[in-house]
């Protein structure tokens, strides 16, 4: 081989080469975050199974009533705010791992479980009244989401 054919493939490599290899390592960043998004996904999905669970540990605090429960005894009032913080600290967490502005269509399918979760919950009203004193200390931005939701169970109940 002469020198000019070893020119010219420097150049192939530098047309051709070059690009692909940046294309190939961009294809395998975005899958890598992917799996990544994916496997917290996952983790937090299995926590909130995991609070499901203790909700039905309590069936007297009548958590997944969509009707005031009554009268409760400062015990059970005790375990419901409990497991309300116990709520409240996942959904954040969920809102802070997942949520963003500007979200892929894969990124907003994994959000709206956990927008339909935070309705359900907001659509009961004990979790709403209970609410402002559940907040405090909590991340503005989804104590401002969450409020919202709030607002918009309350208003479609009345």
């Amino acid at each position: 081989m002469d020198l000019e054919t070893w020119e010219l493939l420097s150049y192939v490599v530098t047309v051709v080469g070059l690009p692909l290899a940046i294309g190939v390592f961009v294809y395998e960043q975005r899958k890598e975050r992917n799996n990544e998004e994916e496997e917290v996904y996952q983790l937090l999905s299995d926590n909130y199974q995991d609070f499901l669970r203790v909700t039905l540990e309590h069936p007297d605090l009548r958590l997944f009533s969509l009707e005031q429960s009554g009268d409760l005894s400062a015990e059970q009032k005790e375990r419901r705010l409990i497991i309300f913080n116990m709520l409240i600290s996942l959904l954040e967490r969920s809102y802070l791992l997942l949520y963003e502005d500007d979200m892929s269509a894969m990124q907003q399918r994994r959000w709206a479980s956990w927008e339909d979760y935070m309705r359900e919950w907001c659509a009961r009203p004990e979790f709403r009244a209970a609410l402002p004193n559940l907040l405090g200390g909590e991340d503005p931005d989804f104590v401002a989401y969450l409020q919202a939701l709030a607002s918009a169970a309350a208003t479609q109940r009345s």
